[in-house]
């Protein structure tokens, strides 16, 4: 731990992301100056927000990078995660930040470089490769399949999809399932899983999408974009989606979360919708 300079007023937001409606999607605490503050003020400030995550926009070291996030939940840190960049994005460029390229700027986080683009009105980030992905071991998807009250035989599918969050997707055969269940946390202690269904063509989204974190303050995540990722380089790598699809999120929790997927060449990018709810100031 190095010392932290005297508390002082720092620009901050509060912003609810994967919608345009405010208080319908994910909130994310975002401190725009936290030059000077060292990992345990970073922490300690992320665990008293009480929210799924808390940023901290810095300088960039890398001179390909727009500006660095440190990205905290409650308990530890993050080399990445999907809504704290997309509203880390949108903070930034609210409090008057010019990207060095026209229509999309650059991210740094401990997982390497991120490209966020302008799509229309919404913020969308490059999925970043999985640094780990295949199949689960059979006795976790036996707890996994306890957790959520499922027969083994209705888990269709399931991938390790780890791109920072350690998640394990599972594929259920549709949105109805998914909304349906009511989580055995005990059941699932220690694992991140994420579970996906299809919706009926022609209703709307085509997936729904819900993320569940035992042993987690937040233990389901209202909108959660590194599972949307993964799930999206599983799912369309795989066949089982198209290369462009909507997903909704938080439904259970009476939120309205809509997370948009599009494949283009290489990239599975993964967007929504922002929206400042709180600006001022914190002392740190």
């Amino acid at each position: 731990m190095t010392d932290n300079p005297a508390p002082r007023l720092r620009p901050f937001a509060q912003v609810d992301v994967f919608s345009a409606e405010p208080y319908r999607g994910n909130p994310l605490a975002v401190v725009l100056d936290g030059d000077g503050l060292d990992a345990h003020a970073m922490q300690r400030f992320a665990n008293w927000t009480n929210l799924s995550e808390t940023t901290f926009l810095l300088p960039p070291t890398d001179p390909r990078a727009d500006y660095r996030v440190r990205i905290f939940t409650g308990s530890e840190e993050f080399p990445f995660a999907g809504h704290p960049t997309l509203g880390s994005a949108h903070a930034w460029l609210g409090a008057g930040g010019i990207p060095r390229r026209d229509g999309e700027l650059v991210q740094e986080c401990a997982a390497g470089l991120v490209r966020v683009r302008r799509d229309g009105g919404r913020l969308a980030f490059a999925a970043p490769p999985l640094t780990r992905s295949g199949p689960v071991a059979e006795a976790d998807l036996a707890r996994i399949a306890a957790g959520l009250g499922l027969p083994r035989h209705e888990l269709l599918d399931a991938s390790w999809l780890v791109n920072g969050p350690e998640w394990i997707g599972v594929l259920l055969g549709s949105a109805e399932q998914v909304l349906a269940i009511r989580p055995d946390y005990a059941a699932m202690a220690g694992l991140k899983v994420g579970v996906i269904g299809p919706h009926p063509d022609g209703s709307g989204p085509g997936f729904e999408v819900r993320t569940f974190i035992p042993g987690d303050a937040a233990a389901e995540d209202p909108v959660t974009g590194s599972f949307n990722a993964g799930a999206a380089q599983w799912l369309i790598g795989t066949g089982r989606a198209p290369s462009s699809y909507l997903a909704a999120q938080g439904t259970a929790l009476g939120r309205a979360g809509r997370v948009h997927i599009e494949a283009a060449g290489d990239d599975v990018w993964v967007g929504g919708s922002s929206v400042s709810c709180i600006e001022g100031f914190v002392l740190l």
